[in-house]
């Protein structure tokens, strides 16, 4: 008597299982033909988009994911022409490699590209051909995008032995950046600081990578000098490019260090929201919204 294969994984165990395996939302499943710049020719897999990261699978009831590509430094996203009918193709441009891809008919084509440009530029794309029901559905992965960046990357990590102590200085709790981040370019942060120096001498704002922070401050030795600092996520933690870096666990800790360091002569820029300080009108805006999702800028 021949004995009995191993039951299948049903549907829901195999969700679970890759969920628990990758840590990261589903948002959008189905085939891809995937050409990666070491191999010869396409090879076809299940593939989930989950975060901003895309597990490939061997079919699409396996539970181990066979590789995976994160797109979250996508540069752009090129369509390509197709001899083959019901086929579209495209190309994912990244830093260090482009990836050819090909789906199965262009409707599942349209819908990788609108989650795609969703999940990396976090905002829906206007130039994809979707039906309404599949554009609100690109409008919710935005927002559970958005939320999961602010949950897994800006929530200020307070260190354990200070945990049951009263939040002083600068940390704020509900507010997962410091009151003197702004949404605004080198340039205008200089600006800000040089029209309103009794607001205060630092600004915390997006790096130009749009994933790391930079400190602009202004300081007055002899006459007004503007400088700028790299604050580079490493890990959980916040790591200041000085001549010795300096790490620490989050961005409240960043700005407290430049204050003590400076026995106070460096403060915070804040100003109250009724204030015109001259700046571009928007800013206040993308502040705001950078606030909810710092990749934004």
């Amino acid at each position: 008597m021949m004995a009995k294969k191993p039951p299948k994984p049903a549907p829901r165990r195999i969700f679970q299982e890759r969920l628990k395996i990758t840590a990261l939302p589903l948002y959008f499943e189905g085939f891809l033909l995937v050409k990666r710049s070491d191999y010869q020719e396409y090879k076809h897999y299940w593939t989930e988009l989950r975060g901003t990261t895309l597990f490939f699978y061997t079919d699409k009831k396996s539970t181990i994911y066979v590789g995976k590509l994160d797109i979250i430094d996508l540069v752009c996203l090129t369509g390509q022409h197709s001899p083959e009918k019901n086929c579209a193709k495209f190309t994912l441009v990244l830093p260090k490699e482009e990836v050819h891809v090909k789906t199965e008919n262009t409707e599942s084509g349209e819908e990788w590209r609108g989650f795609i440009l969703t999940v990396t530029e976090l905002t829906v794309p206007q130039h994809v051909s979707l039906l309404p029901g599949q554009m609100i559905r690109l409008h919710e992965v935005l927002e559970r995008e958005k939320k999961r960046r602010i949950e897994t990357d800006q929530l200020p990590l307070m260190p354990p032995e200070k945990e049951k102590e009263p939040v002083q200085d600068y940390a704020d709790v509900l507010n997962p950046l410091p009151e003197c981040f702004y949404a605004v370019s080198r340039k205008e942060a200089t600006a800000m600081l040089e029209k309103n120096p009794s607001w205060g001498n630092m600004i915390l704002r997006p790096g130009s990578d749009s994933k790391n922070y930079s400190i602009t401050i202004r300081q007055e030795i002899e006459m007004p000098r503007i400088k700028h600092f790299k604050v580079m996520r490493t890990g959980n933690n916040y790591t200041i490019e000085l001549e010795k870096p300096v790490t620490l666990p989050n961005l409240f800790s960043v700005i407290d260090y430049f204050v003590k360091e400076t026995r106070g002569n460096l403060r915070p820029f804040i100003h109250s929201a009724d204030d015109n300080f001259g700046q571009d009108p928007n800013t206040e805006d993308r502040s705001e919204k950078f606030k909810k999702n710092p990749h934004n800028a």
